[in-house]
């Protein structure tokens, strides 16, 4: 026997028994961001590697330790996406979507980091993606945030909570990060291997360190919020206005940072308050620099990412998951004829009941074999098409989850005959 072929590590299989969980989460989603007013972009899993470094930044963890790079054969270095958010501008720009106009875009799909797997973190993930671009007020971080509760409310999920903070203009957090590095630095022999390294290269990321023994240095260090800038201290005191008006609750954690170098102002994360150390199910913030970055007209905007994987762990925390689809009638077949007529039936059958799920034994089987076959699937009912009832014009019915006895409907009024009596069983 041939040897057996394994998953890549990190890298998972959804099967029959997760799907519908997953994809209630996206009927929810779509119907949700639709109704605020979000129009869907598909862009490519494949980029120019020179977009996540000049987006994201060469010395965070994502570029300088995580993404798939590879060379081309026309050797372009190029990179499974690590993220949505820079795709999507660098689509907004190439397909010359700004010229003053504003959008709402979202996408969702599989990206790529290589971390060390676990749960709630995978080498290959989902996330729906969501960006408001152009829109330069608080107003629409607030929405954008109202969406995301609303979400929640709509899916049952009630454990998590808001926190929220200000990174300021790029102008303060320069100022603000001379005086982290000087206050790190006097403790540069404390510092852990991770921090050492960020220290030259993105020390705010040192707040965000999950060591148990930095947890008294990042403690001690200098509150952002204490040095924004006049502007960005106004935008974020009407944000957290806002959010109250509405109804959502919030706490402001001044050390949330956030892992990418495009981020400024507002930035927001709803933790799961049950999912240990990958606890953020949805992050987002502000980028209003990264449009002219990466060489569009100046452009304001904001969005999130949501950790599908997480979101649909959190469903089935909950019970919140429908019931799988399942079939409304099983057609069993008994004899030669009715095994050659029956596919045309009941083609004929979804012609005319298309909302209506028809599942048909295939490959053959005895009456025992196929009634088990029928229990399997689910269905209230079940069709009995035999040599002997189509000589007569008729099909029997037999209701499987209930038990009453088999009867007969004409052929010429099956359709009306099925509906009837899915009716009786609950079925309408």
């Amino acid at each position: 026997m041939a040897e057996q072929i394994q998953p890549i590590r990190g890298m998972n299989d959804i099967l029959p028994t997760e799907i519908g969980a997953w994809q209630y989460l996206e009927r929810e989603v779509r119907e949700l961001v639709t109704a605020y007013g979000y129009e869907e972009m598909r862009v490519p899993i494949v980029e120019q590697t020179a977009l996540f470094k000049r987006s994201i930044g060469e010395f965070t963890d994502v570029v300088g330790k995580e993404m798939y790079s590879f060379e081309s054969q026309g050797g372009e270095s190029l990179t499974l996406r690590p993220e949505a958010t820079a795709g999507m501008v660098r689509g907004v720009i190439s397909n010359r979507m700004l010229r003053g106009q504003r959008h709402k875009l979202w996408c969702v799909g599989p990206m790529f980091r290589y971390e060390t797997p676990q749960a709630g973190r995978y080498r290959q993930f989902h996330q729906l993606d969501l960006e408001a671009v152009g829109y330069a007020g608080p107003d629409v971080d607030a929405e954008l945030i109202a969406l995301t509760a609303r979400l929640w409310r709509n899916l049952g999920i009630q454990r998590v909570r808001l926190q929220i903070n200000s990174l300021g203009s790029s102008e303060s957090r320069k100022a603000y990060r001379e005086l982290l590095v000087s206050y790190f630095r006097g403790y540069e022999s404390r510092l852990d291997a991770d921090s050492r390294r960020r220290l030259e290269g993105n020390p705010l990321r040192i707040l965000d360190s999950k060591n148990p023994e930095m947890q008294e240095l990042v403690a001690g260090a200098p509150l952002l919020t204490d040095h924004l800038d006049q502007e960005s201290r106004e935008h974020f005191d009407a944000l957290c206005a806002m959010l109250r008006d509405i109804g959502v609750p919030y706490e402001v954690n001044p050390r949330l940072v956030r892992g990418l170098d495009y981020y400024s102002r507002t930035v927001f994360e709803w933790i799961n308050e049950s999912s240990g150390a990958q606890n953020a199910v949805c992050s987002g913030g502000r980028y209003d620099g990264l449009i002219a970055q990466l060489g569009g007209e100046p452009t304001p905007a904001i969005g999130f990412a949501m950790g599908m994987e997480r979101v649909v762990a959190l469903l089935m925390q909950a019970g919140q998951v429908p019931a799988a689809t399942k079939a409304d009638v099983f057609i069993v077949l008994n004899g030669e004829r009715a095994t050659s007529m029956g596919l045309g039936l009941v083609e004929r059958l979804r012609n005319e009941l298309p909302r209506r799920r028809f599942e048909i034994n295939l490959g053959g089987g005895n009456f025992k074999t196929q009634f088990r076959r029928a229990d399997r699937s689910a269905a209230p009912l079940a069709l009995i098409v035999g040599d002997d009832e189509l000589a007569r014009g008729v099909v029997g019915m037999k209701p499987l989850r209930q038990e009453t006895g088999q009867t007969e409907c004409p052929i010429e009024r099956l359709a009306q005959g099925i509906e009837a009596a899915l009716a009786s069983l609950g079925c309408a």
